[in-house]
């Protein structure tokens, strides 16, 4: 088959090649569009990143195309209704860094319970004085994890190793789960009530915008943290930054509310993401001259072995259809 690769790094590259050996194989470090596709319109398989916009235009000219893959978990790049008519299958990347988010979400819970950072900052400047640096148990406190999908299920799991208490809050109450790990499902207020800390796992879209606001932020327990590592848009800034100044002990953020452009973690490590514009954003936030706020430029889902996740849900998804299998993966 021959199989067309675009917005590839060279180290996938490398890797693509070793696993499809016996294929005709094209790669491209730039996106797919109407200038480049005349080397590949005899593709079987197309593989892609987000800014390749695979339309309608694009589709009719290929001859005998049957599958598209993409190497991501949205799909609005690629015209899912034509692709139907045309009968060729869309595959993603549904899941990679579920357990890479949990991680550093708890990285960034321990760095506000313990006062991580100040007292890095203080070392650095060779003070080693303990002032103002007591910090506390995580054991017997109640975490509320809002969102129990594949990263909320993670950090349930591993809050139970601290032994903490469990609300949530979820629109999927997964009852077996729940028992195992001693979760309480409750309101959206009654767990930003009784919870210490409050953690965000939802995805973002027109229902979820501001659900942490100026009228339920409120209801947190004076001296309780906040943590956000899924999207900016989840909490109304303002109501923040005037909760900080006021009641809430802490913050810790991987995502800015301004944040909106980003649509896939793993576009912020291509050559086509404006990294200038998110430094002028972190540079110039209000938030970060908070000592309570703990703030990381998106980085939650930056591991090696997420990104190594990604190629190789990649290669399973081209193997289905190589070998013609049922594939998990299939978005139609």
């Amino acid at each position: 088959m021959k199989i067309a690769f675009f917005e590839i790094e060279d180290w996938e590259k490398k890797y693509l090649k070793e696993k499809f050996r016996s294929h005709n194989l094209f790669f491209s470090k730039d996106n797919l569009d109407e200038k480049n596709i005349a080397s590949v319109r005899d593709a079987d398989i197309l593989c892609v990143f987000i800014y390749s916009k695979i339309n309608r235009q694009i589709l009719k000219k290929f001859k005998k195309l049957k599958t598209i893959v993409t190497r991501s978990t949205g799909f609005e790049h690629i015209d899912i209704k034509e692709c139907k008519k045309r009968k060729i299958q869309v595959l993603n990347v549904p899941f990679y860094g579920e357990n890479t988010v949990a991680e550093h979400t708890f990285a960034l819970i321990l760095n506000l319970s313990r006062k991580i950072h100040n007292a890095c900052e203080r070392t650095k400047k060779g003070d080693f004085s303990l002032e103002g640096l007591r910090g506390f148990d995580l054991k017997g406190k109640t975490l509320g994890i809002i969102g129990l999908g594949h990263i909320g299920i993670h950090v349930a799991r591993i809050a139970k190793g601290f032994e903490m208490n469990l609300l949530v809050y979820t629109p999927h109450k997964n009852r077996k789960l729940g028992k195992r790990l001693g979760i309480k499902y409750v309101s959206l207020d009654n767990l930003l009530k009784n919870s210490d800390i409050v953690t965000l796992h939802s995805p973002y879209n027109k229902q979820t915008h501001h659900m942490i606001n100026s009228k339920n932020i409120k209801l947190m327990k004076k001296g309780a943290y906040l943590i956000n590592t899924a999207r900016g848009g989840l909490i109304d800034t303002r109501a923040l930054i005037k909760s900080l100044k006021k009641d809430l002990g802490g913050a810790a953020l991987d995502v800015l509310e301004e944040e909106e452009l980003i649509k896939e973690e793993a576009q912020m490590l291509s050559r086509r993401f404006s990294r200038e514009d998110l430094e002028s954003l972190f540079e110039n936030h209000i938030l970060m001259s908070f000592d309570n706020v703990v703030i990381t430029p998106h980085n939650a889902f930056n591991s090696k072995e997420a990104l190594q996740r990604i190629l190789d849900t990649t290669i399973d998804n081209l193997m289905c259809i190589i070998k013609k299998k049922r594939c998990g993966n299939l978005v139609q």
